[in-house]
């Protein structure tokens, strides 16, 4: 036999669902002769790209993680003693295995399905009463972006509270981290806020109409300060009184809440996630009960299900921004929450005793620090601190201890040319503490050792800040510390929620493809995980030269010169995009143009980052085939030709089609004077065969927890770099802390210069392990799968829209309307059926009311599609059931869908339909069964008793065995 020698195993072929036997028989079924004739008859010729996509790859996966292995390396893991609100921490083993490097918590989906989710619900509902324990406030969202975004959504809801006349001006304490400010004053600027830095201590709050106040507790030095004065001073100005705090060191602190916060903010990172050279970290936002319905994010409360059993769910869903659009009160539409339940699950298994006893050794080997230093003749400026040191030193000497520390493989903080900042960690031990002492020492002997030093130490922190209150009281908090008992713990949760392991989810504008465990493998790597985000740049040259090949790459696929990858959130693209054109505007003496043209189909960010962004948002119509209506949108920007500063469009369209017209769409707003920013989030149907760049934008965000395979995390981590063209370049945001961006950038979008920079190893991976060719591939069939269901349910349920020759992009919408008006029946009961036959359910009425719109992915197989479509056919028979009045239409499988085991196997059964039809539906079902955790959710009672936080033990007890049928 003859023996090929040169074969090699090809990644896209793990990738890419369909082999080539399926991909044949799909293309036979939609009468088509090539997978290039589709193309041919979905993508308008226009904008076709003329040459093939290049990008260095086609890697397999063992040459990509060699080629990474070499660019981590060139990373230097210095013990890292900066601070600013980054700290080294041990995440607990059982935490890393089970939950971090696990796809059973990693390739989750955002919990709208709240049935098929509780686990990662009930994990979130740890985090949120962790943090409202721990700041002493009445309501916490499940995560933020980071703890720079989550103080400006602070001041956001200080402005939207405010009473007063104008938009008024909001202080921010000149010991605040410096990325903070930075971050708070890029989001008050287009919103017309003026930001006042300076000392809390003496600012005049008489002065202007100050809207809130921002503090740090502890500050960036280290200081902790009785800030009770000015509280009081600003709430009888009318300010909210905002703290920005830390976790752990809220331990041993007066909480914020208990000295008169309205909002507390931070960063759980230091709750056992790494460090990552600046994220992904989940951020905290803690408030009064008062402000719950304007604060930022998703909220996890408590409900019932139709049994009566206590269920979790996300409450007050109307605050999402595709529902209030430009009235939404912020943007963020994603959250940190793989990254929360991490930190959630930091606090269970250590527990109170567990995390006080860590904040009691690092507060302790602080002042041992202190005590050491000043033997040395070293003066450390605040006597209350808990983790940080400001210590005072000549120019030279500052110069020779920060040299002396590299030389030792330590960095220390450079405050100024007279000023030295030392922060302690988790894992600092007392060797690290001699270790910096002999630095201070200049190398010579200490004359003392450690146990010395440290006779007789105590706390120098006064009564009047030390805690007193309790906190994390519940039993999840004090049942786990065993590692038997927290894998069990994390192993329930994860069997109560369903994803891509059991599964597709086959999600339109989504795209929950398959997260490669190759692209996920280097995300914990250490020489990516453990470097601090403001460590010297010489020793990041391994994140630089990623950073650089991955925006070549990027650059590459849109077509455009420029990329930042701070944007740490499709929504912070969207945001960053739009003030880099509103920055180019005002560079060019058109600082007055302030109209953003948007589609009546565009996601719901769009309007609330242009309303963030300062633009006044003016509504597009769509025609009845869903694209842009061009003539309502030559009117609209010919009626606001001298103030048009920009329109957002996505593309493909939300509709699922390729619009014709695209390109004159661009051209009639460049005409006028604006800018095309065209939303990434449908770039999965662009790669490899047009290029936004060529299509007519300016500027665009890519979604890599889409299109380039970062996993969702149940609702984040996300990344949303921008590229922009040649003429934008210029404005990329920059940072106060680490050179990046343009030279004449924005302000911080992010609080690390590179947003979540660890997880960029992920898409970093998919690329060179597809090359070009192998992600045009991954395009067209994620146009073929998205095609062939629409193929395939069109003759049960109409597809909504087409493009011109008769086919969709990579996903698809579904018209269910016709449904309600014969049998009662809604797109919800077909999404809780789904469950039944377990499958998560495509998108739920959006972009149309009654719908479903459906993306399978390039990542799933024919043999997947078909049950998706064997199961949606079996329910339109359903359906058709009670059309046809066998069964009635207030009582039947989808009415009553879910079907839990509880109540499969209840005593009594009085439903006219079997049990076995409602739990086994489908063939599949019997071999593998994935049971709902709950019953169908009461969404009302939820938002009308919100419960944010976990409910006492007895409402742990099952119910009454009446209510359990």
């Amino acid at each position: 036999m003859s023996l090929n020698w040169k074969y090699q195993e090809s990644f896209a072929d793990r990738h890419i669902g369909p082999d080539e036997k399926e991909l044949q028989g799909m293309l036979k079924t939609m009468g088509v002769g090539s997978l290039d004739e589709l193309i041919d008859q979905t993508v308008p010729p226009a904008i076709r790209s003329k040459e093939p996509l290049w990008v260095a790859g086609g890697w397999s996966e063992t040459e990509a993680l060699s080629a990474l292995e070499s660019i981590a390396a060139k990373n230097q893991l210095f013990r890292s003693f900066i601070g600013m609100g980054y700290s080294d921490t041990q995440t607990p083993l059982v935490i890393l295995r089970n939950i971090l490097q696990n796809p059973g918590w990693y390739t989750q989906y955002t919990p709208y399905q709240a049935e098929i989710a509780q686990g990662r619900l009930e994990a979130l509902l740890n985090f949120q009463t962790m943090i409202m324990d721990l700041t002493g406030l009445e309501v916490a969202n499940a995560s933020l972006l980071d703890e720079g975004t989550a103080a400006a959504e602070a001041m956001a809801l200080a402005v939207a509270q405010y009473k007063g006349e104008g938009k008024g001006a909001f202080f921010v304490s000149e010991t605040c981290h410096p990325q903070t400010l930075d971050v708070v004053r890029t989001r008050a600027q287009p919103l017309g806020v003026e930001i006042v830095v300076g000392d809390h201590r003496t600012v005049d709050l008489s002065a202007k109409k100050y809207v809130g106040g921002l503090v740090q507790y502890p500050a960036t030095d280290g200081v902790v300060h009785d800030y009770r004065a000015f509280g009081e001073k600003l709430h009888a100005v009318g300010g909210l009184f905002i703290v920005a705090t830390d976790l752990l060191a809220l331990t041993l602190l007066t909480p914020p809440g208990e000295f008169g916060a309205d909002v507390a903010v931070g960063s759980a990172q230091r709750f056992g996630v790494p460090m990552g050279y600046g994220g992904p970290h989940a951020a905290f936002f803690a408030t009064k009960n008062a402000f719950t319905r304007i604060m930022p994010g998703r909220i996890i409360g408590v409900s019932e299900d139709a049994q009566g059993q206590r269920a979790l769910r996300m409450a007050l869903q109307t605050r999402e921004q595709h529902i209030r659009r430009e009235k939404a009160t912020s943007n963020i539409c994603t959250a940190q929450v793989l990254l929360a339940i991490m930190a959630g699950m930091y606090a269970v298994y250590h527990g109170p005793r567990g995390l006080k006893a860590i904040a009691e050794r690092v507060h302790g080997l602080t002042v041992l620090l202190s005590r050491g230093l000043t033997k040395l003749g070293f003066t450390a400026t605040h006597e209350h601190v808990f983790d940080t040191l400001r210590v005072d030193a000549t120019p030279p000497q500052v110069r020779a201890i920060l040299s002396a520390a590299e030389a030792n493989r330590m960095n220390f903080r450079r405050i100024d040319e007279r000023t030295i900042g030392l922060s302690l960690d988790e894992v600092t031990r007392a060797s690290d503490v001699e270790s910096i002492l002999s630095v201070f020492a200049g190398g010579k002997a200490l004359g003392f050792s450690m146990d010395e030093l440290g006779q007789g130490i105590d706390s120098p922190l006064p009564a009047s800040l030390r805690r007193t209150s309790a906190y994390l009281t519940h039993p999840v908090f004090n049942s786990y510390h065993s590692e038997t008992e927290m894998l069990r713990y994390i192993r329930r949760l994860e069997s109560r929620d369903l994803s891509l392991t059991h599964s597709m989810i086959p999600l339109g504008s989504c795209t929950m493809k398959l997260n490669a465990t190759a692209e996920m493998v280097p995300v914990t790597w250490p020489q990516f995980g453990k470097l601090h985000p403001f460590a010297p740049s010489s020793q990041a040259s391994g994140y630089r030269l990623l950073f650089e090949q991955l925006e070549g790459m990027l650059a590459a696929v849109t077509g455009f010169a420029g990329v930042s990858l701070q944007p740490n959130a499709g929504s912070q693209g969207e945001l960053a995009g739009l003030l880099v054109v509103r920055a180019w505007q005002q560079h060019r003496g058109q600082g007055h143009r302030d109209v953003c043209l948007i589609p009546s189909s565009a996601h719901g960010t769009n309007p609330a980052s242009a309303v963030m962004a300062g633009y006044k948002v003016v509504v597009v119509k769509c025609d009845e085939s869903g694209n842009i209506d061009v003539a309502d949108l030559r009117a609209k920007a010919d009626e606001h030709k001298n103030n048009l500063a920009a329109l957002m469009v996505t593309y493909p369209s939300t509709h699922g089609v390729f619009e014709e017209d695209i390109k004159e769409i661009c051209a009639v707003v460049h005409e006028r004077g604006g800018q095309v920013y065209m939303d990434g989030a449908n770039l999965n149907a662009q790669v490899g065969l047009t290029k936004p760049a060529e299509i007519g934008a300016d500027v665009c965000h890519i979604n890599l927890h889409k299109t380039f395979c970062i996993p969702h995390g149940g609702g984040g981590p996300g990344m949303g770099p921008i590229c922009v063209a040649s003429h934008l370049t210029r404005f990329l945001p920059g940072h106060p802390v680490i050179a990046t961006g343009g030279n004449d950038g924005i302000g911080a979008i992010s609080a690390a210069p590179w947003g979540s920079a660890s997880i960029l190893v992920i898409s970093w991976m998919y690329i060179a392990m597809m090359g070009g060719d192998g992600l045009t591939r991954a395009t067209k069939t994620a146009i073929l799968n998205a095609n062939y269901i629409a193929e395939r349910l069109q003759p049960h349920y109409p597809v909504l829209y087409r493009g011109k020759r008769g086919r969709v992009a990579h996903e698809c919408i579904v018209d269910l309307r016709p449904l309600k008006k014969t049998t009662g029946v809604e797109v919800e009961d077909v999404a809780k059926r789904l469950m039944d036959y377990g499958f998560h359910a495509p998108t739920v009425s959006f972009p149309v009311s009654g719908t479903l719109m459906i993306e399978p992915t390039e990542s799933e197989s024919k043999a997947e599609l078909d049950r998706l479509c064997d199961a949606l056919i079996a329910i339109r028979e359903e359906i058709r059931e009670i059309e046809d009045g066998r069964m009635p239409r207030d009582n039947n499988v989808l009415k009553n869908a879910p079907h839990t085991a509880r109540v499969i196997t209840a005593p009594e059964w009085n439903r006219p339909y079997s049990r076995e039809k409602a739990a086994f539906p489908a063939p599949w079902v019997k071999e593998h069964k994935f049971w709902p955790a709950v019953g169908r959710l009461n969404n009302v009672l939820g938002d009308r008793k919100l419960v944010c936080s976990c409910p006492p033990i007895e409402d742990y007890l099952p119910p009454e065995p009446s209510k359990a049928a």
